[in-house]
């Protein structure tokens, strides 16, 4: 799972207020920070309304920590760190490591061919990697071989050992999540099930099992195309955000180049995970029914036992400041949009406030965006504005939907319009007070549950300063209007803007109208582009241990999948069986 607050929304549940306290108060937590002597770092909130305890920790990596060849492997870990360990999600563990060691050399052989088959395609020799004619004698040969392997350790595996026995012991919302500068793991459990807890996710730190480890980079392959290649943005949007970033590792997706992922390495994975899930590169979060007295001997007993590791490298690249606009054109199929983003501020810098009510100032219902450009104007559909503060950079953002019959370019001149007013007139007090309020009540209702408590405290200490979580109203109550107008000279300028347009694609006079799929046309509108896309892939796909494991994985997120796209997740698992049959009954001739 990829969370990022620009790409994709993690639905916590919550607690409303039953009412809010004055304006004049601001929201804070007594949270207890605590250092093990193995450097792993605590985060511990008391919170006595329910028996329970929202549970988590993050590793300080993300995709910014990567480098080329490799990308995409933090969020790989995620998937990784549910295999288990030596003790769970195996019937045999001499067997299992014994299969794993057999796998391991199978894949050093056929990494020597693939090296071989690239140097034929920087020749113009093979069209494509991916090509199944492409593969040597050699080749094909092993990954028979390695195929067999996979089963046999299939056979040995406990999938999903770990979830279950966490929903055993009433556990619920186990998951984790992989951005730029952090990956976070988290649950809710019992208060009486902490041990459990604790044993558990020191044991996938102390002894972790890269179980499937090959079968599973093609499962995030798989992810890649449904999420990226296979929307009708995906693809755009990781264009324009490697367009966006000069230097900076934020240029390169959190899901990896579809190049580096069939990459990884065994060793790689192993060498990456002594670094950056060192105890003393995570920080751990318990917020809900314990006493801190108690639980402290606890978390030493188990989580004390993990050594410590080296010193993470720090991410040292800056990105330069911008001396020209950008510029993104791009035919796709979408409603016709602009996109513009201005280089921004890391989320602990002291503009970041600012900049975060100016952009509250610009959207909503009842936000200038709107109120300008599809109340009055009436040349869009709808039109937004955002600050994204991440740990090392960050960026403000605006996004127009263009009404059929307008000019993007139009759209896009009446944008800055909106925007110029900003650094050249004073916002009202009474317009500001209001955004301000709204954003105190928010800040208000974010600590009505324990479990968002908890998952604030892994963000804000994954992005720079976990301590935000107590001073964010306070910082709302700092800005005035002349540092809405500074910041909005300072930062929304020219020079330091990429500007994306997308429109429509035309469709080809010259291609004969293609016969319409009956299953497509039964599913949403937004869905079809997608599900088009991806029965595509399914029909061209040629390996069945692959499509078997992607098949597999697909059945496991079925449940997760929200309800508006189970037609669409229904469809493929049906059409994906399909397409395996039909290449076991070719395997067979």
């Amino acid at each position: 799972m990829i969370l990022n607050p620009r790409k994709t929304a993690l639905t916590l549940s919550f607690l409303a207020l039953s009412s809010l306290a004055s304006a004049a108060e601001k929201p804070r937590i007594e949270v207890e920070e605590w250092t093990m002597s193995n450097g792993m770092k605590w985060l511990l909130f008391e919170r006595h309304d329910a028996p329970t305890i929202a549970s988590g920790w993050v590793a300080h990596v993300g995709s910014a920590n990567e480098r080329p060849g490799i990308t995409g492997i933090s969020h790989f870990f995620e998937h990784m760190m549910f295999k288990g360990t030596h003790t769970i999600g195996t019937k045999d563990i001499a067997k299992d490591l014994k299969l794993i060691d057999e796998q391991e050399q199978l894949r050093g052989e056929m990494r020597k061919e693939m090296s071989e088959m690239r140097a034929r395609l920087r020749r113009g020799e093979i069209a494509s990697m991916d090509d199944p004619a492409a593969k040597t004698a050699r080749y094909k040969e092993l990954e028979a071989n390695f195929d067999a392997s996979v089963l046999k350790q299939r056979d040995n595996i406990i999938k999903d050992q770990m979830d279950q026995i966490y929903t055993k012991n009433g556990g619920e919302f186990l998951n984790a999540s992989t951005n730029e500068d952090w990956t976070v793991y988290f649950m809710r459990l019992p208060k009486n099930k902490l041990e459990l807890w604790a044993w558990i996710e020191s044991d996938r730190l102390l002894n972790p099992v890269f179980r499937e480890f090959y079968s599973e980079r093609d499962v995030v392959f798989e992810e890649r195309r449904l999420r990226t290649e296979s929307t009708p943005l995906g693809k755009f949007d990781e264009e324009f955000n490697s367009m966006f970033w000069d230097a900076h590792p934020y240029g390169w997706p959190v899901v990896g180049w579809a190049s580096d992922i069939p990459m990884y390495t065994l060793q790689q994975a192993k060498d990456y995970f002594a670094t950056y899930y060192a105890p003393n590169n995570i920080t751990g979060v318990l917020v809900g029914d314990f006493k801190t007295a108690d639980v402290k001997p606890l978390l030493e007993r188990y989580f004390g036992r993990l050594k410590r590791g080296p010193v993470a490298p720090e991410v040292v690249t800056l990105e330069p400041r911008s001396l020209g606009e950008k510029r993104f054109n791009a035919e796709a199929e979408t409603s016709p949009t602009v996109r513009v983003w201005w280089q921004g501020v890391p989320m602990v810098h002291k503009d970041f406030p600012a900049l975060d009510i100016m952009t509250d100032i610009l959207s909503g219902r009842t936000g200038r965006l709107t109120k300008s450009l599809v109340l009055d104007k009436k040349i869009a559909n709808n039109a937004s504005a955002f600050v994204n503060g991440q740990k090392y950079g960050g960026f403000v953002g605006a996004e127009v939907t263009v009404k059929d019959g307008q000019e993007p370019s139009a759209v896009e001149a009446a944008l800055y319009e909106v925007l110029d007013k900003l650094k050249t007139e004073v916002v009202p007090d009474e317009e500001l007070q209001k955004v301000k309020n709204q954003a105190k009540a928010n800040a208000y209702r974010r600590l009505s549950s324990g479990t968002f408590i908890m998952f604030q405290l892994l963000q804000n200490e994954g992005t720079g300063d976990w301590k935000r979580i107590n001073t964010q109203a306070e910082d709302v109550d700092a800005v005035t209007a002349a540092d809405i107008q500074r910041v909005a000279k300072q930062y929304l300028t020219k020079e330091t803007r990429a500007v994306g347009t997308f429109t429509r694609k035309a469709p080809d006079p010259s291609a004969a109208p293609a016969a319409e799929d009956p299953d497509i046309e039964a599913l949403p509108e937004q869905a079809r582009p997608m599900a088009k896309q991806a029965l595509a892939q399914l029909k061209s796909a040629k390996d069945v241990v692959k499509l078997r494991a992607q098949l597999e994985q697909m059945r496991g997120q079925a449940a997760q999948v929200p309800s508006q796209m189970r037609p669409l997740m229904d469809l493929l698992l049906k059409r994906g069986e399909e397409r395996l049959a039909e290449l076991e009954k070719e395997g067979k001739k």
